[in-house]
């Protein structure tokens, strides 16, 4: 049984197809560039399989779909909002910051494998519903295993065991630890480890991307959009991704009478409005509602507020995106174990990364190998298949050109490839060609 149905987490449908478009003069109808859209992503999609099935190099998502017929110009910003909409809006990246090997094949195995369609949470308990739920099978009321507040500043791991210190002073010892960090947290340093996490494991952490996708919240007197339609797209006339996407709540099935809408920003914009007041932000954004309006009288919220993701020091963003020419033995790296400290958590899914599911997943597929471990023996984790002892890394991971292709007849004519450290000072140096 799903845990959506466990647990009653009231949920709702989200229509893609109940859509309006904008633009700075109010509603324009563009919404024939989403088919167009929609068409080439079905054929970069064949080629992302194509890519992966044949070993072939990997390319950006923006070349996949350019290739595949999708290539706007910058200053065509209905298209530019299109995009957005249909690429930015999943990954919290452009496709130019995508993998397309691996950005396809995760939204590919994500709604093929499970379901098309997608619901938004409005229970008011949100997810933490499934995650008490699920707490409550094997923790009782304020059990003293579970440690809530409390922040780690480090992590001491041998090959026979962890120990994690906290910042009140206490800490925990264990035979292994799964550390569940986010990527963000990961990269920022915000945990020491001890000894320094190996150079393959670093390097792995610092590849993939956190990306930021901020949600901000607007509570009016009144519904003065559409309240049959829940999704508004804006495309600005000067800057993709300027307060892009606009859903509301205020209509059937989800919080009808809430007066309730929110815009999705997401990146460059989220760090932009991070580093800006809420009145800042509220402003600019009241400016887009009265651009897409302009026969309404806007009015000033009841009620606004946003997240900050990373300045949150236990997130330092959102969810994970696959970089561009990353290999799969790459992300192996990531999800490894270092001795007996494990890692598990959304951007270790290989396949479901950037997902709630993934990291539900790797979590569980984590927990069930330690076990195996203390047990000594091997653990069946998905379909049937067993895994035994600790996961693989790779120390060492090349490229694809050895040094002999560089030279003349691959447009590279420089035989000098090093300069010691008294040359690379001296600028009367002249390399070698």
């Amino acid at each position: 049984m799903p845990k959506s149905k466990k647990y009653n987490l009231k949920n709702m449908y989200s229509n893609y197809s109940s859509i309006l478009t904008y633009n700075e003069t109010g509603y324009a109808d563009y919404s024939d560039l989403l088919d167009i859209y929609g068409t080439a992503s079905d054929s970069m999609t064949v080629e992302a399989g194509r890519l992966l099935a044949e070993n072939l190099q990997d390319q950006s998502a923006r070349s996949g779909l350019a290739l595949a017929g999708w290539n706007p110009k910058h200053g065509n910003m209905a298209a530019q909002a299109v995009e957005y909409w249909s690429w930015d809006w999943e990954s919290a990246f452009p496709p130019e910051e995508s993998s397309l090997i691996f950005g396809t094949a995760g939204n590919n195995l994500t709604f093929n494998q499970f379901s098309n369609e997608n619901n938004l949470v409005i229970d008011p308990r949100g997810f933490s519903a499934i995650i008490d739920g699920e707490a409550g099978t094997f923790l009782k009321p304020n059990d003293h295993r579970l440690l809530l507040n409390t922040i780690v500043t480090n992590v001491s791991y041998t090959d026979t065991g962890v120990v994690v210190h906290n910042e009140d002073g206490s800490c925990v010892s264990a035979a292994y630890a799964i550390c569940t960090f986010s990527l963000g947290v990961l990269q920022n340093d915000v945990v020491k480890f001890s000894p320094a996490l190996p150079k393959w494991k670093e390097t792995a952490i610092q590849k993939f991307y956190m990306g930021t996708y901020t949600k901000i919240f607007f509570q009016f007197n009144e519904t003065f959009w559409p309240e049959d339609t829940q999704y508004f797209l804006y495309a600005s006339p000067t800057k993709r991704g300027y307060y892009p996407l606009w859903q509301s709540l205020s209509t059937e099935g989800f919080m009808p009478g809430s007066n309730i809408i929110f815009v999705t920003v997401t990146n460059d914009e989220s760090f932009r409005l991070e580093q800006q007041s809420d009145d800042q932000t509220k402003e600019e954004a009241l400016e887009v509602l009265r651009q897409m309006f302009p026969d309404k009288n806007v009015p000033e919220p009841t009620a606004f507020m946003y997240p900050r993701w990373t300045k949150t020091p236990w997130a330092y963003g959102s969810y994970s995106n696959w970089p561009v020419g990353t290999t799969l033995e790459m992300h192996q790296n990531l999800r490894a174990n270092v001795d007996r400290l494990w890692f598990a958590g959304e951007a270790g899914s290989a396949e479901y990364f950037g997902f709630l599911h993934g990291a539900w997943f790797e979590g569980r597929e984590a927990g069930k190998q330690v076990a195996g471990l203390l047990q000594h023996r091997c653990v069946k984790v998905y379909n049937g298949q067993e895994q035994c002892g600790p996961r693989p890394h790779y120390e060492t991971l090349h490229g694809t050109s050895p040094l002999e292709h560089y030279n003349l007849i691959n447009g590279w004519a420089t035989s000098s490839f090093y300069a010691s450290k008294a040359k690379r000072n001296n600028p009367a140096t002249v390399y070698d060609k």
